[in-house]
């Protein structure tokens, strides 16, 4: 079973930065490619960036964070990392970790970030 642990998020002001990460049980290699997804109260999951890790190209990001955020990772540590900068009110939510296997979705238990003076 595949385990996905989130860490890393916390109270942060406007304009300010968080990082999270997201620590897998096996080597990433086994996933087509990995994610962020997020959740504010009365919303929908949304996603926020991906990265392929297997499946080739490049990082896609949602338009509401596109030259905020930045998603990498880091193959020895079977972690990837959510980099978030110049953060707004509008970013507070959970913050979800996901990865595609070859045969199903697998998902982390949030981290919440909170964006408030």
């Amino acid at each position: 079973q595949v385990q996905l642990v989130e860490s890393g998020g916390g109270l942060v002001q406007p304009g300010g930065s968080l990082r999270l990460s997201c620590a897998a049980s096996r080597s990433i290699f086994s996933f087509n490619s990995m994610g962020w997804y997020r959740q504010a109260p009365g919303k929908q999951r949304e996603l926020v960036a991906t990265i392929p890790i297997t499946s080739g190209g490049s990082a896609n990001y949602a338009d509401f964070v596109k030259g905020r955020f930045t998603i990498s990772r880091d193959n020895a540590k079977n972690t990837v990392y959510l980099q978030m900068n110049s953060l707004k009110p509008d970013d507070t939510a959970v913050y979800y970790c996901s990865a595609l296997g070859i045969l199903r979705d697998y998902w982390g238990q949030g981290t919440q970030v909170t964006v408030s003076s």
